[in-house]
């Protein structure tokens, strides 16, 4: 019998084999699995942590790596680097848990207190309206109450959340066990960056043709420009739009200005659909406190909403991803739902590197 055939026969055989065991192994096999990247968590958390401090650390390396150039401290440019993204990640943490939240706490409860008063005014704008087009009312007592649970319910879990994570010891251990491996597994790779590259590189050379490594090394470039770039000037941008809706809130509602900026400024991490979905939930509660205060919160948001796609978002995010516009959106709603928020956040920079 021809050598080939022979072997073909056999190639065949072991995949049908391979095939069975696995389609009737199935469960086994996604337990193994499912273990397997649980004990990777600290890995790949990691690596999450290194992608978003790869570039405020590639920053400080050529700052101090200019500055000591030449010299005999030149050899620190690394770890200081690495140290001052650590530094630079812990103060901005360090501010929103002790600026930016207490702020938003305290406008929740501001609204709780003074739900009654504004479902009166949202109920007399609705018979108002109804009134003009010879209607019957709509009754928001049960809005009311329903808002209400849903706002003290979400209060009392963020101020006892830490009381309830404590009561836990051994979530609490196991978290801080992952969280201390992902941080020194992120050092290890913003520290070894160039070497880590390298050894990537000759692990490909030596296990992938030449054609196929220079392929996947190409793609490997594209995705991590890709998502970097978009990921780091969402970041940003989001981050901007929210603290520029919140000053313009300090003229329309003061009481509210820490919190709609938080709601703007993280649905601007959703692409496409964030600025709508920014703009109806402040407007509508304020529209329970007064009507012309929603009316010119839409349209300041909408002048801001130019200004950041015309002027902030073509210099912070770059003036396109490759991607035309019905992709974006296609991506977005089958990212979010296949993974949720995660989902949404990483569908395009993915989408843009599979276009």
């Amino acid at each position: 019998m021809n050598k080939n055939l022979l072997r073909s026969i056999l190639l065949i055989i072991t995949y049908s084999v391979v095939l069975v065991l696995v389609l009737v192994k199935i469960d086994l096999i996604w337990a193994v699995a499912a273990q397997i990247l649980g004990a990777l968590k600290p890995l790949f958390l990691g690596f999450a942590i290194a992608f978003v401090l790869n570039r405020p650390c590639t920053f400080f390396f050529r700052l101090y790596h200019g500055g000591l150039a030449g010299r005999k401290l030149d050899r620190f440019s690394r770890p200081l680097a690495v140290l001052s993204a650590y530094v630079a990640l812990v103060v901005v943490v360090t501010a929103l848990f002790s600026f930016v939240l207490p702020q938003v706490a305290d406008s929740i409860r501001l609204f709780v207190s003074s739900l009654s008063g504004y479902m009166a005014n949202l109920q007399a704008l609705a018979d108002e309206v109804f009134a003009l087009f010879d209607r019957e009312g709509v009754d928001f007592s049960s809005l009311n109450e329903y808002l209400r649970r849903v706002l003290e319910g979400g209060l009392n879990t963020a101020t006892n959340a830490a009381s309830h994570v404590l009561v836990i010891t051994s979530g609490v251990i196991s978290m801080g066990v992952t969280l201390v491996l992902a941080i020194v597994f992120s050092v290890y790779m913003l520290s070894g960056r160039e070497k880590l590259l390298s050894q990537c590189r000759r692990v490909m050379r030596a296990y992938l043709p030449g054609s196929w490594a220079d392929r996947v090394q190409s793609v490997v470039q594209l995705s991590a420009d890709t998502f970097t770039n978009f990921v780091s000037g969402q970041l940003t941008e989001a981050c901007i739009l929210g603290v520029l809706c919140a000053l313009g809130m300090l003229f329309i509602q003061s009481d509210y200005a820490a919190l709609v900026g938080v709601i703007v400024g993280t649905t601007a991490l959703i692409p496409v659909m964030g600025a709508y979905i920014g703009a109806v939930l402040p407007a509508f509660l304020l529209l329970m406190v007064d009507p012309w205060r929603a009316l010119a919160f839409l349209v300041f948001l909408g002048i801001l909403q130019q200004i950041e796609g015309n002027v902030i978002y073509p210099r912070v995010v770059g003036t396109s991803i490759g991607l035309p516009g019905i992709w974006v959106l296609a991506a977005v709603t089958v990212g979010g739902g296949l993974f949720g928020l995660l989902g949404v956040l990483l569908s395009v920079p993915a989408a843009s590197v599979l276009y």
